[in-house]
């Protein structure tokens, strides 16, 4: 084995190992070679999956990486594992995510503002589901918690970061939005149905 092929190897071991999302400085720390040495190792990584269509492959989020299961073989990963389908997002939950998704951070306040009702509930089963998670507290009175979404919900919306977001409709339509009753989220380049499954079939196991 040369030094290319051990280097690709070593990277493959941690990816597998870590399961989540590692960042590429930390991969390149690791392994004592420079970060572009390193995105090109991984890129050599990604190919070999590729060329071989195997069941694995690598995903970029951001600056990060990750080892998963191709999407063609779900069904098969999900017999597997058992996995049972959560419940899918509620309306009110696909709302609160697309609030905090398009404002990157915000308090439980910001939320229920815009809404005009309790949010507790929704931004609850958000944080269970991973899709969001706390950023820290605002220097104010009472010290409110931040929120903003994870790796977790990029990958489920097939996103590689926020500024991948559709543009907010015109402010007239996003008032029209959120009168209707049978409108989910603000989401287009995905649909509802296709990003509960996502979010449902990485509730167990490491099919992400």
């Amino acid at each position: 084995m040369n030094k290319t092929e051990k280097i690709i190897s070593s990277i493959e071991a941690m990816l597998f190992a870590a399961g989540d999302p590692v960042e590429v400085t930390k991969l390149a720390d690791i392994l004592e070679i420079d970060i572009e040495t390193a995105e090109k190792m991984l890129g050599y990584l990604s190919a070999q999956y590729d060329e071989r269509n195997s069941g694995i492959m690598l995903i970029r989020i951001e600056n990060k990486y990750q080892l998963c299961t191709r999407e063609e073989y779900n069904e098969e990963v999900r017999k597997l594992m058992e996995i049972k389908k959560n419940a899918p997002l509620s309306n009110a939950a696909f709302e609160v995510l697309a609030i905090i998704a398009y404002n990157k951070s915000v308090t439980r306040s910001f939320v229920e503002q815009v809404r005009g009702v309790d949010c507790s509930g929704p931004i609850s089963s958000l944080v269970q589901k991973g899709l969001i998670e706390e950023k820290g507290r605002l220097d104010l009175p009472g010290r409110p918690l931040v929120y903003g979404t994870t790796d977790r919900f990029l990958r489920c919306f097939s996103l590689n970061s926020l500024d991948d977001l559709p543009e907010l409709p015109k402010s007239d339509e996003v008032e029209q939005i959120t009168q209707d009753a049978n409108q989910t989220s603000l989401f287009d380049n995905k649909s509802d149905d296709s990003a509960n499954e996502e979010i449902a079939s990485t509730d167990d196991g490491k099919e992400e």
